[in-house]
């Protein structure tokens, strides 16, 4: 397969981006996007060119790092999928592909696909955690949770902090992803402890990171790897709104 790649090349985030292009042979439908990458970078370093520097690690979908904008669709075109995930058989030969880090203040660039994500890091230590004692762990059984409860809290928990719902919506809101963390602490009884506290801490961070309000448009659903719904910014709400009471 052949393919022409347009990829985002910038120094820093101080420094103007621009799109670079390279024609690219060899790649297989079996290859993963981030595979495709690698193939380009070996290229690269055999001309004594710069790599292109993007985020990676787990390559199995679970740990976030590794996403961008591929033809103005954050992880790409296919649903509930993430970038490492996403396979060249999605793509024809002679495809022109355009690489993009995510677009956010929120998310400034270290150097082409590479973003600092560390504001996430910043609103979890806010109030995205439960108060626990030490010691060894209490048999599973001892705390009876209502199936419902535990499917809508797992659910939630699936989010994995990619920063998709911020890099498809117009307005660079995280809600989604602080929605998701507040509704699934919520539901558990280990998370009541700091309840009270914890949507107006993680809200008060998110604004203060300068992330953007949420105009339900719905894009964050769509884009999101993990099909995590907007009722989880409902959620959001409704516990912001009974922490100021």
């Amino acid at each position: 397969m052949q393919l022409t790649l347009k990829i985002w090349r910038q120094l820093n985030n101080d420094t103007p981006g621009y799109l670079e292009v390279h024609d690219l042979d060899g790649v297989t439908g079996d290859m993963s996007f981030l595979e495709m990458l690698d193939l380009l970078n070996n290229k690269l370093v055999r001309e004594n060119k710069e790599p292109i520097v993007f985020d990676h690690d787990c390559r199995e979908g679970i740990c976030g790092t590794c996403g961008v904008v591929i033809n103005g669709r954050p992880h790409g075109p296919l649903s509930g999928v993430t970038t490492c995930q996403l396979h060249m058989r999605t793509f024809n030969n002679g495809d022109t592909i355009v690489i993009e880090p995510w677009r956010a203040k929120s998310f400034p660039i270290i150097k082409d696909l590479s973003v600092d994500r560390t504001s996430f890091d910043r609103i979890i230590a806010s109030g995205g955690y439960i108060s626990v004692s030490t010691g060894q762990a209490n048999e599973a059984n001892a705390t009876p949770i209502p199936k419902a409860d535990a499917d809508s809290a797992f659910e939630s928990a699936t989010c994995i902090g990619c920063g998709a719902c911020v890099a498809s919506c117009k307005n660079s809101s995280a809600m989604l992803f602080v929605g998701a963390k507040v509704t699934h602490l919520s539901l558990l009884p280990q998370g009541q402890t700091e309840r009270s506290s914890r949507a107006q801490s993680m809200v008060e961070a998110m604004d203060q990171e300068g992330f953007g309000n949420c105009t339900n448009t719905g894009a964050c659903e769509v884009t999101c790897p993990k099909n995590i719904s907007v009722e989880n910014i409902v959620k959001l709400n409704k516990e912001f709104i009974k922490s100021n009471l």
